[in-house]
């Protein structure tokens, strides 16, 4: 063979080799993505972003200004039946990031839905929804309008004990106020009835036992959230061993953390596992905790016991701060500062649009002057606005109400229970 035909099947050869090694590569590089991809046990979320995809969340906060920050940490209560230059101040000035509807602005379901759609139009222009929040436990804590149909005490449901007829009713109270628009509820209570000289919760709890209160409650809960509405439960640590009603003065709780533990924070503790969104903190001295402040300014109580003990990352929320209990002993500005320091997302404000600027102010102040950190605020604004986005909270007109349809299953819940 010549020299030249030689190097012709050499140079075959070598290419022969070459283009095999390059295929073989190929269907290896194929096999093993499929194998990352397709037939992992674990193959990616896509429904959440990837670590290297920007947190929409924080760029948004990183744009509000300090004014637009601070009023959304704060819920204010609705005065009037009608919309009125205050609400629309609260909105455009302060900023804020709620409402509480109270008895006094409940008229009648055309007046209730007409004021729950003006506020929305107000703060349509803004970039962010507001909470529209109620008190709407049953029993006598129901502030839905007169031709609703009225749900028993959680007293009464206590004594039926159906986890069934509790989660419907949960349910049904979601579908009655999310039919107007609002979308968070104060609401179960789980607090334990365990002291009969209780003026403030009696039959508003579900019973005096741990056990009774944590099932029929954790249900309740469960049922308004898969109505799409946000479960605040209240009151925490615990309101059911008190003398003392915190709308008049403070009361005190001389429980020391492991009877608290092993009775109190039942009922929270599995609300917590089962993923409760808010929860709502009580005006009450726990001297053998925090003999200095009540739970709604006592960062032992919100940080220390509620955040890292119990390991909640929801939305701290505090009882109404013009009640007595605060109220005889705090400026709003002041309470409104501690609370925030000590850990509170959000100052629930449910009289007096002064009051609530005043807070609001404070609380900028405290910003300004170093006594509260941007961090502290950037971190309760971020499950505020966390919080608003997962219910995908929104501005949009609701038309008509059917009074009817509410009541038509508001009897069917309580059907097969309530003679």
């Amino acid at each position: 063979m010549g020299k030249k035909k030689v190097i012709v099947v050499i140079v075959l050869i070598a290419l022969s080799v070459l283009i095999g090694y390059l295929i073989g590569m190929y269907l290896l590089g194929n096999n093993g993505s499929e194998d990352k991809n397709m037939g992992s046990k674990n193959p990616p979320n896509l429904s959440e972003p990837s670590k290297q995809e920007p947190d929409a969340i924080k760029a948004q906060i990183d744009k509000l200004t300090i004014e637009e920050k601070v009023g959304q940490m704060v819920i204010v209560g609705v005065e009037g039946e009608t919309f009125n230059p205050s609400i629309e101040k609260m909105i455009e000035d302060y900023h804020v990031g709620g409402f509480i509807f109270m008895g006094k602005s409940i008229k009648n379901a055309a007046q209730l839905l007409e004021l729950v759609n003006s506020i929305k139009t107000a703060n349509s222009k803004n970039k962010i929804p507001l909470f529209l929040s109620l008190d709407q436990e049953g029993g006598r804590v129901d502030r839905m309008p007169k031709e609703f149909n009225r749900y028993p005490t959680n007293k009464e449901i206590g004594k039926i004990n159906s986890e069934e007829l509790s989660y419907n009713i949960g349910s049904t109270i979601a579908y009655e106020i999310s039919s107007f628009g609002l979308n968070m509820n104060f609401a179960p209570v789980l607090d334990i009835n365990s002291n009969p000289k209780n003026p403030v919760i009696g039959d508003r709890s579900f019973g005096t036992s741990p056990q009774l209160v944590t099932s029929l409650g954790i249900e309740t809960m469960s049922g308004i959230q898969g109505g799409n509405v946000i479960s605040v439960v209240k009151h925490f640590p615990g309101h059911g061993d008190t003398s003392v009603d915190s709308h008049v003065g403070l009361p005190k709780v001389n429980k020391n953390l492991e009877q608290l533990n092993n009775f109190e924070l039942i009922p929270f503790k599995e609300a917590i596992k089962s993923n409760v969104d808010g929860i709502m903190i009580a005006h009450i001295l726990l001297p053998s905790i925090d003999s200095k402040f009540p739970a709604t300014l006592s960062s032992v109580v919100i940080n220390d016991i509620l955040r890292e003990q119990l390991g909640f990352k929801g939305i701290i929320i505090t009882d109404d701060m013009t009640m007595g209990a605060i109220a005889k002993n705090y400026k709003i500005g002041e309470a409104a500062v501690k609370s925030v320091a000590a850990g509170s997302d959000i100052i629930l404000i449910a009289h007096d649009y002064k009051k609530g600027t005043d807070a609001i102010t404070s609380i900028i102040n405290a910003v300004n002057g170093g006594t509260i950190s941007m961090e502290r605020i950037d971190e309760s604004l971020y499950r505020v606005l966390k919080l608003k986005e997962k219910y995908d909270l929104n501005d949009k007109i609701i038309d008509s109400v059917n009074v009817n349809e509410i009541n038509r299953r508001i009897d069917e819940t309580l059907a097969n229970y309530i003679n």
